[in-house]
């Protein structure tokens, strides 16, 4: 198990190693004591990577993120449906499956991750992204990435060399055939842990079954606190425009401050809108709010794309802002094979699909992915955000100057966030809210 975090960068002790040289992973089973974690050795230091192999894949993230927000907001209550969603956490969890794709089954997922980079190349940025951002007293900051493997189930020797030099972690063995259920379970319970209890239950019975060969998971939690918390005391009921026009009273936070601001209208941007991005303490971490104007929401969501993101963000300057954002907590939850499969990868999912890169000559049969699946959750509040998602993948066998006068930003109709490395531009959530009220 790899965890990342602000405290724990690594978790190596954990793990039990397994020389390269040996071609089957042993466990000991779901029904036996803890399952065994087979693993190649990891090199002292994390694998070099081209700095400019991280940049893109940052900016890679960003779009595959919008491709995700766009097609999820495109279902038939799309458009008027909180959502929250993690980039980097499905982003990571797709790495590791990229890592052992081969032929049109690698094109189609470097297509839809927007990367041009070779597999190996995509992982190891990867990893160098979740090991981006140092410990710290104000931030607590979790990564865990997992691969529960069935036992005795033969991996390519490469394959796990990758794993080690990307994320410091192996595989743990399980028996799905036996199991299932109890496979299940304690995939599950890794990924409540990981994120303090938040995700629960991320696969459901009927995506563990006795024909899963491998699962994968990311786990991600967060807990920040504003740089400038809000005032408890200055918490009102404020009336919340909806997109179906109505307009309940909704716990607003308010507060008169210095922020990076910026805001436009017209050109490719399309209809008035406006952004605030809110620093977390200590962490190099923030949240963006984009602002569309009201009843421009739709059109505007639709058409951000990562270029208008970037001139949105490239514009933020520091300005005296009359801020006013209600408090907002919900979950979401999506089976996302449906919209992967609109995004182009599609081979995956067949009984062609190539993952010869990840078995080892002694595989027995192929694999394809039977299900991708993310559960998030997000909580703002005048302290701060406590947000977290867990990512999984199943796999079967398939065959500016700051002026006196304050800006006024009254966030009182549906608006799009984002919680990213304002270093990097990694986007660790993604979302929006069309009704605080709403969990």
């Amino acid at each position: 198990m790899m965890n990342r975090s602000s405290g724990n960068r690594r978790s190596a002790a954990l793990l039990l190693s397994a020389t390269l040289a040996a071609p089957l992973l042993t466990g000991c089973g779901s029904s036996g004591a803890a399952p065994v974690v087979v693993r190649a050795s990891a090199p002292a230091t994390p694998a070099p990577v081209n700095p400019a192999q991280v940049t893109a894949t940052s900016a890679a993230t960003n779009a595959f993120g919008l491709d995700l927000l766009h097609t999820l907001a495109a279902t038939p209550d799309g458009a008027i449906r909180n959502l929250v969603l993690s980039p980097s956490g499905l982003a990571t969890a797709l790495s590791m499956v990229l890592s052992g794709a081969r032929g049109a089954t690698a094109d189609e997922l470097a297509k839809a991750l927007h990367t041009d980079l070779t597999p190996q190349q995509y992982v190891l940025a990867t990893g160098a992204l979740d090991r981006r951002i140092p410990p710290t007293g104000g931030l607590t900051l979790r990564q865990a990435d997992d691969l529960w493997a069935q036992q005795g189930f033969p991996f390519a020797q490469a394959y796990l060399a990758t794993l080690a030099a990307a994320f410091d972690t192996g595989v743990h063995t399980t028996d799905f055939k036996k199991d299932p259920d109890g496979s299940r379970q304690k995939i599950n319970e890794a990924v409540e842990k990981a994120t303090d209890g938040r995700i629960k239950d991320l696969f459901n019975e009927k995506q563990i079954t006795k024909d899963t060969r491998l699962a994968l998971t990311d786990a991600l939690y967060l807990k920040a606190k504003w740089v400038s918390p809000f005032k408890h005391e200055h918490t009102s009921d404020q009336p919340f425009h909806r997109l179906d026009g109505s307009t309940p009273a909704v716990s607003t936070m308010r507060q008169n401050s210095t922020f990076r601001y910026t805001e436009g209208s017209g050109g490719i941007l399309g209809e008035p809108w406006q952004a605030v991005e809110l620093p977390y303490t200590d962490s190099g971490l923030a949240m963006d709010l984009i602002v569309p104007a009201q009843g421009g929401f739709a059109a505007f969501s639709k058409a951000l794309d990562q270029a208008r993101l970037d001139q949105i963000l490239g514009g933020l300057g520091e300005r005296k802002i009359d801020l006013t954002l209600p408090k907002f907590h919900f979950d979401t939850s999506n089976d996302l094979s449906p919209t992967l499969r609109a995004l182009g990868i599609n081979a995956a999912f067949d009984n062609s699909a190539d993952f010869t890169g990840l078995l080892g000559p002694e595989a027995p049969e192929r694999l394809k992915v039977g299900a991708v699946v993310q559960k998030a959750t997000i909580q703002v509040d005048e302290d701060g955000t406590v947000a977290a998602a867990g990512s999984g993948v199943v796999m079967v066998p398939g065959a500016a100057a700051a002026p006196t006068k304050a800006v006024q930003l009254h966030i009182d109709r549906p608006f799009l966030f984002l919680i990213r490395d304002t270093t990097s531009g990694r986007p660790l959530f993604l979302g929006q809210v069309t009704d605080p009220q709403t969990r």
